[in-house]
């Protein structure tokens, strides 16, 4: 829901990272280009923004 602060695998700090992937990849970069671009090399880290899912939208309707 909301975006990683640090990658569950090797603790490596991605919350600066997830707003520069999406406008990567908005822009019609791939996925790998754009990793390459943020210097993030590590499997385990590029999954935690491949697989991050937003749903903070949907959530924020059932708020009573």
């Amino acid at each position: 829901m909301i975006t990683p602060i640090r990658c569950f695998s090797c603790g490596k700090s991605l919350a600066g990272h997830y707003e520069d992937f999406k406008v990567r990849t908005k822009k019609g970069e791939t996925n790998e280009d754009a990793f390459k671009g943020m210097g993030i090399s590590r499997y385990c880290c590029r999954r935690m923004l491949l697989t991050h899912v937003e749903l903070i939208d949907d959530v924020m309707r059932y708020n009573t």
